[in-house]
């Protein structure tokens, strides 16, 4: 039986908190292992922000992290994960070294930068999220990084429409997925099941959608493109799995992006999922065949959702 839970929920083994800029135009969420959490990163987007996603490819030294962040203000938002990082070894918590714990912080930032003065995570905006972590922080809107996320800028921002973060939980025999995405695509936000556009480029009246993909395949070459875009997302699990498994999550969480985002993975976006477990183990074809489609699942839904939340 399988359960799909909308937010706000919690999963067991991790902690979730946000922080909104004032102005409502961007913010960060992070995501925190309560003890280290096996990690997976796949990236698919040709314009990626990203931090630690190298440390995260099979064979490396470190392949957990304490937490993970995700944030706008497009590069100059790395600086939250200093926050992040500080806050953490705060708490003594990190990768032992012998000398002193290094917390390991991933993170992926998305463009929601409008003019040269708009505000930008830093570090601080960091450390308030992680120390508003809490269980129930899986929550959906146009906060944290998704607050000042839109899609559909294919015909310029003007023709977007907002976006923000999505979250949602699949609940399996074996265990639950969830998945939370801040979705700032160039391409338009889909219904799987129906095929129908949900949020994306408006049609030149205003009455409806225009189609991002069919704009796309009909205009000049010449035209220039919104590079400032990209969605991404965490996606966690309490289900006992181990590297081999996050890899095959991740690329099913991709899946679901692909599904749910048309189109997807374009130069212009920096399409990224970090994947993560709070328990390990050796699990069978079974578990993971499982595992995979709820990842593709979760992630699906949590971009349906962020988008409905606006519409």
């Amino acid at each position: 039986m399988v359960n799909v839970v909308e937010p706000p929920f919690s999963l067991d083994g991790f902690l979730v908190g946000h922080w909104t800029h004032p102005s409502g135009e961007t913010g960060c969420s992070v995501v925190i292992a309560e003890r280290l959490a096996l990690a997976a990163a796949e990236v698919r987007g040709g314009a990626p922000g990203t931090r630690e996603t190298g440390l995260l490819r099979p064979g490396m030294l470190v392949q957990r992290v304490d937490a993970v962040l995700l944030t706008g203000g497009s590069a100059f938002g790395l600086a939250a994960a200093d926050g992040v990082t500080r806050w953490l070894s705060e708490k003594g918590r990190g990768f032992s070294t012998g000398v002193v714990p290094v917390p390991i912080v991933a993170a992926a930032v998305l463009f929601d930068l409008t003019r040269p003065d708009s505000p930008r995570p830093d570090a601080e905006a960091g450390y308030r999220a992680t120390e508003a972590a809490v269980a129930d922080g899986w929550v959906a809107g146009r906060l944290g990084a998704g607050a000042g996320a839109r899609v559909g800028k294919v015909a310029g921002s003007e023709r977007s429409t907002p976006a923000g973060l999505g979250a949602a939980k699949v609940e399996t025999a074996f265990g639950a997925v969830a998945a939370l995405v801040a979705v700032n695509a160039v391409g338009d936000v889909i219904d799987p099941e129906s095929g129908q556009i949900i949020a994306g480029t408006r049609s030149e009246d205003g009455t409806g959608w225009a189609d991002s993909r069919s704009l796309l395949l009909s205009r000049a070459s010449s035209t220039p493109l919104s590079r400032t875009n990209t969605t991404i997302a965490v996606v966690a699990t309490d289900i006992p799995v181990d590297l081999n498994a996050l890899t095959r999550m991740a690329i099913a969480a991709h899946d679901g992006l692909a599904r749910a985002i048309r189109p997807a993975h374009t130069l212009y976006d920096g399409d990224t999922v970090f994947v993560l477990a709070s328990r390990e183990g050796q699990p069978s074809a079974e578990v993971i065949l499982v595992a995979s489609v709820a990842a593709e699942l979760a992630m699906e839904r949590a971009i349906i959702l962020s988008a409905r939340q606006q519409s």
